[in-house]
């Protein structure tokens, strides 16, 4: 058993590795910027250990312990910034570094980005200064190199598949023929625990890719062939990088943010170099295909284990759950509505279940409405949806809500709206001596948020009045 320090414990990646880990008889230490946003897997306590460090402040990593063997490095910014998400990662990089040549781990391993071409994005650009960042540390470190990455929950795959299901017809740019070599989720977890001390890798990096080179268009067509839909793509050669991330940001899921960063991505042709380390290590290569129906096998059993919004968006949040964990009392407005409950299982059942494809059980019209002009004004919308739709935990997106607090025997839920709003919105839902009290609270930022609130009020009370009597029925 070999005791494992595991970065990026609450991301799409992290999540993934992490019970596989611990099935291969290794003891985690899970770091995360905040302990009340994660959730260790039932069954695998004993072999987890959480501590709370932030790669950006370095006098929190002295709660990393020095008797590591092995670090994994799982840390990236794109998704939270188009400005600064390079000097984040370079400083991220830096400090880790620092603090674990000063522990006894032997190897670090390191997922990258597929970078052989001469002129790369700023996203493969930064994933590079990382690894040599990386690689002046006093350990031996092995980077992985994989570019898109198909799996339940992962941005690419999210994108892909809103793409597919919305438009029959698409008008796309011209960027859809870039080359790109796909990996299923399933074999990156391979590449990544099969590295593990496994000393023919130190000191060397290793481009993983899926069995075929494909172009965006070959895998927007394969994938509705894989969905029985059939699609037809007309491309354009006028539509701009700007253009095509606001594309990307109205018609799927994804935040400008992340559309942004992506679509720079795209540009660039991401190939594997040749090498025989799946071959080494016994690794079966998944084709597309096989990759896109393993994740929609995961989606219709309702186990995705994690997804890219699980990155918050921004705001008070991006902190930590802990500082929007308290609902605020003064200089605020609030809209509480009190509802006698018929059956507190089933009212505690829909409120678990509320938003994504359940909706919020009253004037959904009006709920879409609001998410589509949070997207004009630059938000996430309603289309992240949620993992599961029955079972909730903190951290979980929920639509353009982040879930801050949820407890079962409490009959507790607290919400944290991550819409683009003059303030900061909490909506609570809580069963207390055989009523529902769903309380909607906004503290506002100087006039415009005064003025906001006075503005939608009429709709809240429609919207919240409709919603607390039909959750409580």
């Amino acid at each position: 058993m070999k005791k494992i320090l595991l970065t990026g414990a609450t991301g799409y990646i992290g999540k993934r590795l992490l019970p596989v880990l611990v099935q291969n008889g290794h003891e985690v230490i899970c770091v995360v910027r905040d302990s009340a946003r994660f959730h260790v897997p039932a069954g695998i306590e004993s072999k987890v250990r959480v501590i709370e460090a932030d790669f950006l402040k370095e006098e929190t990593l002295s709660a990393i312990p020095v008797d590591i063997d092995v670090a994994y490095f799982l840390i990236h910014s794109m998704s939270v910034s188009t400005d600064d998400f390079d000097t984040l990662e370079a400083q991220a990089a830096g400090n880790f570094r620092k603090r674990i040549s000063q522990t006894q781990a032997r190897q670090v391993i390191y997922l990258s980005g597929i970078v052989n071409e001469e002129k790369l994005s700023r996203h493969l650009t930064s994933r590079k200064r990382v690894e040599e960042i990386l690689a002046k540390g006093d350990y031996a470190l092995t980077t992985l190199r994989a570019g898109i990455i198909v799996g339940s929950g992962s941005a690419s795959f999210e994108i892909i598949r809103d793409l597919v299901e919305k438009l029959p017809v698409m008008v796309a740019p011209k960027w859809l023929k870039t080359r790109s070599q796909p990996i299923a989720i399933r074999n990156v977890i391979e590449f990544l625990t099969g590295v593990l001390l496994n000393e023919k890798t130190y000191r060397q990096s290793f481009d993983i890719g899926g069995p075929e080179v494909m172009t965006y268009k070959d895998m927007l067509l394969r994938f509705a062939m894989v969905r029985g839909l059939k699609r037809y793509i007309l491309s354009v050669p006028v539509m701009t990088p700007k253009l095509s991330s606001y594309w990307l940001y109205f018609v799927t899921s994804t935040s400008y943010k992340l559309a942004v960063n992506l679509v720079n991505s795209m540009k660039v042709e991401v190939i594997a170099r040749e090498n025989r380390l799946y071959e080494d290590l016994g690794i079966r290569l998944l084709s597309y295909d096989e990759a896109v129906r393993l994740a929609f096998d995961r989606i219709e059993q309702e186990v995705v284990v994690s997804s890219w919004t699980d990155a918050f968006s921004g705001g008070p949040i991006r902190k930590g759950i802990s500082q929007v964990m308290e609902v605020p009392e003064f200089g605020c407005y609030k809209d509480q509505r009190r509802v006698k409950v018929r059956d507190e299982n089933e009212t505690l059942k829909r409120i678990w279940s509320i938003g994504g494809k359940s909706g919020w059980y009253y004037a959904d019209s009006l709920w879409e409405i609001r998410g589509f002009l949070d997207k004009l004004a630059g938000g996430v919308g309603l289309r992240r949806g949620r993992k599961n739709p029955h079972d909730i935990e903190a951290g979980d997106s929920l639509d353009f809500w982040r879930v801050i607090y949820v407890n079962r025997t409490e009959k507790r839920m607290l919400l944290y709206a991550e819409m683009k709003l003059p303030g900061d919105a909490w909506l609570e839902f809580r069963i207390t001596d055989g009523e529902l009290v769903q309380t909607a609270t906004f503290r506002p930022l100087g006039l415009m948020g005064r003025l906001y609130w006075y503005a939608v009020m009429p709709f809240h009370g429609l919207i919240f009045n409709g919603m607390a009597r039909k959750l409580a029925q």
